[in-house]
Formats: structure tokens, sequence, C-alpha cells
């Protein structure tokens, strides 16, 4: 598929993974990006989903059925990781904490145990690796699993990153390759002028024009003014509230992603224990519940029951950006031009982060959208 292709200056809205990630991309190509991001930092877990969320690079023990187009964007993703991982760091200088260690898929009763062996099931019709592990097979891998974890799925391909170090870095190789990024800078509306995007209007007041504008404002997408609702896509907030445990120095309690039927479990190296996530229809609403926070911290002590003796260092709630298909639109506006988008990435934002990256900057430095990204236009 062609499009016109973008010109020398470049505006984008959002500064989450995904919005850094094709921003980095499009100055490596010599494009002159400004980065806007509302929040005063980057990644802050206060609302946006890249800060908020655990770092999960898992298509296969995510797998859900009916996605079989979101299964594949998502492995295409995950492969592409390892090398974008070591472009990334070498560009910034900042270790992300990418980590292989495999995830667990745990089920703790009989019914628990006939639902992983359908998902397992629907895992071998789709050709992705993951095998069956009794209980004790299970706390062979991970000795801290509670006695009760009756069945596993072991998914040796699916590893993890720290998101906010993933997006740190990527700010930092933005900024070296030139790029400007703006943090207080909320955008109020798009400026269209003639069925064409010329730039954006800031909440101070200040005009910003360019030659292209990126939409990559996630769970935000449809608060942009300026542009008919018709026009934007129809993301919508799901709400998450997690938290973080402190390991004890030298003792993780684990090393590999744990999946409980009610909470997921994820060790980071420094010592950080993240526990997540519920999934509420709440709007905008950013506050953490003690219902929520209280089923998160049984889920997972219903499975690791060691969790039960560290400190809490952290809650925070986050907002996953839910498209009506689930899945992510990535590509130019059908409706105005030099307008493009990409969000709706949902609950796979830190793992279709390269692909998204690499192949939206392409589309739009070359004006042909790649074929990885024609199932997900707007």
């Amino acid at each position: 598929m062609r499009q016109k292709a973008i010109g020398e200056e470049v505006i984008i809205i959002g500064a989450g993974v995904v919005g850094l990630g094709i921003g980095w991309q499009l100055a490596s190509k010599g494009h002159a990006v400004t980065i806007l991001e509302r929040e005063d930092q980057i990644a802050a877990a206060n609302g946006g989903a890249s800060g908020a969320a655990a770092g999960m690079l898992a298509p296969t023990a995510e797998v859900r059925f009916e996605e079989e187009r979101l299964l594949a964007f998502g492995q295409h993703s995950r492969e592409l990781y390892p090398e974008f991982v070591s472009e990334l760091q070498s560009a910034s200088g900042v270790d992300v904490d990418y980590r292989d260690f495999g995830t667990l898929v745990v089920g703790l009763d009989r019914d628990d145990a006939e639902a992983l062996e359908h998902l397992l099931e629907y895992q071998h019709s789709l050709g992705l690796v993951a095998s069956r592990l009794s209980g004790d097979a299970a706390r062979d891998l991970e000795p801290a699993l509670s006695p009760n974890v009756h069945t596993a799925i072991h998914c040796p391909s699916d590893h993890q990153v720290n998101p906010r170090r993933l997006a740190r870095a990527m700010a930092e190789a933005f900024t070296r390759e030139g790029g400007i990024l703006r943090t207080s800078a909320p955008v109020d509306e798009l400026l269209i002028e003639g069925g064409i995007a010329r730039g954006c209007l800031l909440q101070s007041g200040e005009e910003l024009t360019a030659d292209a504008v990126l939409a990559a404002a996630g769970a935000w997408t449809r608060k942009l003014g300026g542009v008919a609702p018709k026009h934007l896509p129809r993301i919508r907030p799901v709400r998450g509230q997690m938290l973080s445990l402190e390991m004890m120095e030298g003792a993780p309690l684990c090393d590999m992603v744990i999946r409980a039927p009610d909470a997921y479990i994820v060790p980071r190296s420094d010592g950080e224990l993240v526990i997540g996530a519920t999934m509420e229809e709440m709007g905008f609403d950013t506050r953490l519940t003690a219902g929520g926070v209280f089923e998160l911290l049984r889920g997972a002590w219903e499975t690791m029951p060691g969790v039960y003796d560290l400190s809490i260092s952290e809650l925070w709630t986050g907002f996953r950006p839910i498209s009506l298909s689930n899945e992510p639109i990535l590509g130019p506006s059908p409706d105005i031009e030099n307008l493009w988008f990409a969000t709706g990435h949902g609950r796979n934002g830190i793992l279709l982060t390269p692909a998204t990256a690499l192949h939206m900057a392409e589309a739009m430095h070359t004006g042909v959208v790649p074929e990885a990204l024609l199932p997900f236009l707007p």
C-alpha cells in the first residue's frame, strides 16, 4: 500500500514507548522530530500505559482465541526484540533489563487445570512452543511456588523488559539523534486546514507546525480536539491497578514471569517484584481501591506465599488504550492528509514496540505501508 511520504518536520503527540520508538527511528532517518508529552516526565506511573506496564513479552502465554492476527504481529515483534534492545542500549547507554527466563502459566485447582489444557491445545494448534508441567515439575523450576499449584504451562520464548527503563532508553536515543522532547506540553487540538494536518495547538496557546502529525496518545487519543470525533480511532481507557514489592537482596523469589489465575508476578533484576493487574472499565478514574489491591495480593499470595513477608514499595494505576477490535491502530488517517495514528495497543504496548516503531517509521519515511501493518490500518 502506497501513501504520500511525510516531509522533514514531524510532530508526535505522546512520549510513551510507541511515540518514543517511532520518533527515535524517524530521527535516525534524518527527520526533524518533536515529541510532545502531557506529563512532566516520561514513563511516569500516573496513568500512561508505558510507565504503568509490567513489561511482559508474552504472545504465547497471553494468546486469546480468535486473535490470530494480533498473535502473528506479537510474535514478529518479540523476534525483533533482541536486536532492537542491542541497538537501543548501544544508542542510549541505558540497560533496559531484558530478561529471557521464560513464563509459567499456573493453575491452582482442577478447574484451572482444565482451562490450561484447553489453552495448551490452542497454543499447539497455532504452532506455539509450550509444554504442560505437573505442579512438582513447575516447583522444580520455581521452588517458591505454592504447594497448591496443580499444573502449569511453560512458555520458554516469552520474555520481559523493564518498561520504564525502555522508555528512558528510547528518550535518550531519540535526543542523541537530534530529536526534541518536550514534557509538560499537553496538546489542546490538532491544526487542520483544508483536510490537511498542519500541526497542533498546545494548551498554553502555542502553535506548532509540521509536515506531518502522529497521534500516539494512547488512551487519550479521543481527547484530541480540532478534528471531528468520527475521524479519530475509537479508543477507550481500561484501568489497571498494580503494585510492586521489594525482594530481599540476593534472594529473588522467582526468576520467571508467573501468570496465575488472579494475578501475574514479574521479577526484575533490581529486586523489584511487580504484581498486576486489574482490568476495570472505569474511564479515567485514577483511584487505587482497597478491593483491587487486595485481590492482587491475594492472587499473588495463593500462588507464591513468600510475597507475604515482602515490603510494598509502590502502588499505581494505568490506562490501557483499548480499541473496538482489541488490535492496535497503525497507519495514515483515511480522512485527513498528513495525520497518522499509532494507538490502541491495549495490554500489548511493550511487546509490540519494536514492530510498531520500525514499521511505522518505514511507512512514514517512504510512503509505503509494510505488509505487517496492513491488518491494523485506521
